[in-house]
């Protein structure tokens, strides 16, 4: 019921606007006995290519179709507008329906056959209805906005550079006066203004120069931690092991062997005497 009403509405609004619209070919030419058309009128499809009269060679569209072709042979159906999208303009016998999209959306494409939500500020809109980030060098500060290329210079002659432009805002710039006015009176309670940003370079060369100087010492340490463990190592090996003296008991095993160690030495120095006497 309700896609009853829908079409009988589409024809209401398709005839209302036949009146406005001319019958027949708008453009012909002479061929031999018969004219033959190059052109309808808007809103008119073709019936025949050559005949007696130009009102007989095109006819307009039945209602609830269209043409925007004016030598197509056949109307297309009106559009409906569905779901996000919203009714903007009827479609006529020369046009199709117009729709747009709700609050917080955009159109996919050029007939907005259906709708996607729209690019953040830092992105920018496709022809597929995707959304892309903003490149570098370029920025988007509003809603659904192609992206920009970053400004090279500022505005104003007596201004320079404080931040550089990102994704989503172009560079930003502020008087020279108005710097050397903040750093030399600034109020309190009041935030001064950054000065202009200088290189880098010598920032990443202290940070290099500092890391290299951190590896060296943490390596130096490493290796004299090692030298000092190995010579730790040879000390312990290189001290002799003190004889084991024994205190003398009633056993007699211990006397047995006391007594064998003092004939023992006797014996030496006997034998060194002889050896002595009979050198002389």
């Amino acid at each position: 019921m309700a896609a009853l009403l829908r079409l009988m509405t589409l024809a209401l609004l398709c005839l209302g606007s036949l009146g406005d619209i001319k019958v027949g070919c708008k453009i012909w030419r002479q061929k031999g006995n018969e004219i033959c058309c190059d052109e309808c009128h808007p809103g008119n499809r073709l019936l025949d290519m050559c005949g007696q009269r130009p009102s007989d060679l095109c006819k307009p569209c039945e209602p609830g179709t269209f043409t925007e072709n004016p030598l197509k042979l056949r109307c297309e159906r009106c559009s409906e507008c569905v779901g996000a999208q919203v009714h903007v303009k009827n479609c006529t016998a020369g046009a199709d329906t117009v729709c747009g999209c709700k609050e917080g959306l955009r159109c996919a494409n050029k007939k907005c056959s259906y709708c996607v939500e729209k690019c953040q500020k830092g992105f920018e809109p496709l022809s597929n209805g995707s959304c892309r980030p903003c490149p570098e060098g370029t920025f988007s500060d509003q809603i659904d906005m192609k992206c920009k290329a970053w400004s090279t210079k500022c505005p104003k002659p007596d201004q320079v550079t404080v931040f550089k432009g990102n994704a989503s805002s172009d560079i930003q710039c502020v008087s020279k006066q108005q710097i050397i006015g903040t750093v030399t009176t600034k109020p309190r309670g009041e935030k001064s203004i950054p000065r202009p940003p200088e290189s880098t370079w010598p920032f990443f060369s202290v940070l290099i120069m500092g890391a290299i100087l951190m590896t060296f010492l943490i390596s130096f340490f490493i290796v004299v931690a090692v030298k000092i463990q190995k010579a730790g190592k040879k000390t312990k090996k290189q001290i002799p092991k003190s004889p084991i003296i024994r205190t003398p008991t009633d056993e007699p095993r211990t006397l047995i062997a006391i007594e064998c160690s003092f004939h023992e030495a006797q014996q030496e120095q006997g034998s060194s005497s002889t050896e002595s006497l009979i050198s002389k």
